[in-house]
């Protein structure tokens, strides 16, 4: 699941070990410089990453802790996730900076890890690494993905559960407290949320349909099945991957594979107001997954090199 940065200022790639981040506020087109290039400290695996609006520090995450270093790679606080789990499960910690930059938030799939207790996620002091608030989510997650609702303050976060589904939580703090909402489903995958935040997108988890739904209550508002694209439901589906193009346009893939199972994918452009499906385009991409819609019409996709390449239709 990849989300859009339409919203974003920055967008964060892990190349050659270190954490790039990429301004998206400027106009350059191509494969993009990194704004800053920051070093994790000395053993550390980063698995997820994010950056301030001064790109002052990098915050990450490793299978056992949440780590903030400078932007010269300098450790400043580091947050265990103990006891330590040297269990590898395919389970992947994930964070997420606020808008103001002054709470941290991070998924621990503590289950999966075998720590004895369910999955946490909790919001930290950005500057301290203090847990703020915490919560139980009754998950056995894989890992979670965060998008983060700048009107509000509110944070989105999707708990993959592998084969068991996926379950899509909103959370905001008050008076030290989070004030946690989880949606009535467990089939459905969070992909992104609009630019103008007043919808977000979800695939079926078993990938026979997308869907928009209101923000913040999740009402459908139009599902799209894999026949309304004209491909048969038996042979093709919907991948977890696509997202908000413009405020009036969405990206869906899907994938499939030919008689002699060579796999393929194929974008296509979905009307955002009338569910009308557009024709399919090129997004260069090199698979499914490498197309990152930033909601202002231009997309990312990643060069040979790591780093992400900026693209437009003109």
């Amino acid at each position: 699941m990849a989300p859009s940065t339409g919203s974003r200022r920055f967008v964060t790639r892990l190349v050659d070990g270190s954490i790039c981040a990429y301004d998206l506020t400027t106009d350059v087109r191509g494969v993009l410089s990194p704004a800053m290039v920051c070093r994790p400290s000395a053993g550390d695996d980063v698995v997820g990453h994010a950056v301030p609006a001064d790109l002052r520090r990098a915050y990450y995450t490793t299978l056992n802790a949440l780590v903030c270093v400078t932007a010269d790679g300098a450790e400043v606080w580091r947050s265990d996730f103990a006891p330590r789990s040297d269990r590898r499960r395919g389970h992947r910690p994930s964070c997420a900076l606020s808008p103001d930059g002054l709470v941290v938030w991070a998924y621990r799939p503590d289950a999966m890890a075998g720590r004895g207790r369910p999955d946490q996620w909790g919001a930290l002091d950005a500057g301290t690494g203090a847990v703020v608030a915490q919560s139980d989510l009754r998950t056995v997650g894989h890992g979670g993905l965060h998008l983060l609702h700048r009107t509000s303050g509110q944070v989105l976060l999707d708990v993959g559960e592998g084969q068991d589904g996926s379950v899509i939580h909103r959370a905001s703090l008050a008076g030290g407290r989070m004030d946690l909402v989880r949606y009535p489903w467990n089939d459905r995958c969070l992909i992104d949320l609009s630019p103008d935040e007043r919808q977000f997108m979800t695939v079926d988890h078993a990938q026979g349909d997308v869907a928009l739904h209101a923000y913040p209550d999740g009402e459908v508002t139009f599902t799209l099945p894999v026949d309304a694209f004209g491909h048969d439901p038996d042979e093709t589906y919907v991948e977890w991957s696509g997202g908000y193009l413009s405020a009036d346009t969405l990206v869906v893939t899907l994938a499939g594979e030919t008689e002699d199972e060579r796999e393929w994918f194929r974008h296509y452009r979905v009307d955002v107001r009338s569910g009308r499906v557009r024709a399919e385009f090129d997004a260069h991409a090199e698979n499914a997954y490498d197309v990152l819609p930033l909601g202002d019409g231009s997309w990312l996709t990643t060069d040979p090199s790591g780093h992400p390449v900026r693209r437009t239709d003109s």
